[in-house]
């Protein structure tokens, strides 16, 4: 078993923000393996699929981007998943708009979704997939940045990150964090 963990905010009001590319790439997967059950528990919406024959969490905190690891922690303690069968995908002010990278662990960079996670679980020794929204222009917040919906041109970009970041996802369902690196950075 594997599980796979959106990073982003509830809600229609955040829905098409920046801060919900996690999000989006989880709402991908489902849309193109069937769901076999969905539950809500561990403050998170759950389903559970199947991708070449493994069985796959996918996850969306319910917990709002900065208490992450509310959710996540008692999950891989229920499911007692060791880290390296987790991924986590969040947006990334520090790569260019459509960019993806994996990363094998780390620290949280200033996300503090990745944050919360890392403190929760004592650990940042877990994959991730990191998905570029670029910095904001000078005149914004970084709050306010995050919060908001990307222009039409950055749409089109940020489109094509989640049909990569997902790509990337089931690659490294399949052959694990080196091989998807190796494959999609």
């Amino acid at each position: 078993m594997k599980i796979l963990v959106g990073l982003g905010n509830p809600g229609q009001k955040f829905r098409d923000s920046r801060h919900n590319m996690g999000y989006r790439v989880i709402e991908e997967i489902a849309r193109r393996y069937p769901i076999e059950r969905e539950e809500c528990k561990f403050d998170s919406i759950i389903g559970h699929l199947r991708i070449h024959g493994e069985l796959i969490l996918i996850v969306k905190p319910l917990t709002y981007m900065n208490l992450s690891g509310r959710a996540v922690q008692p999950l891989l303690r229920f499911y007692k998943q060791e880290l390296s069968g987790l991924i986590v995908a969040y947006d990334d002010m520090d790569l260019e708009p459509g960019r993806i990278r994996l990363r094998p662990a780390g620290g949280s960079g200033g996300h503090k979704g990745v944050a919360s996670i890392i403190e929760r679980l004592g650990s940042g020794e877990f994959p991730r997939l990191r998905i570029g929204i670029g910095r904001p222009p000078q005149q914004w917040t970084v709050e306010s940045w995050v919060l908001s919906k990307p222009s039409s041109d950055e749409q089109i970009l940020m489109e094509n990150a989640i049909q990569q970041g997902t790509d990337a996802l089931v690659e490294w369902v399949k052959a694990g964090i080196v091989q998807a690196m190796n494959k999609y950075n």
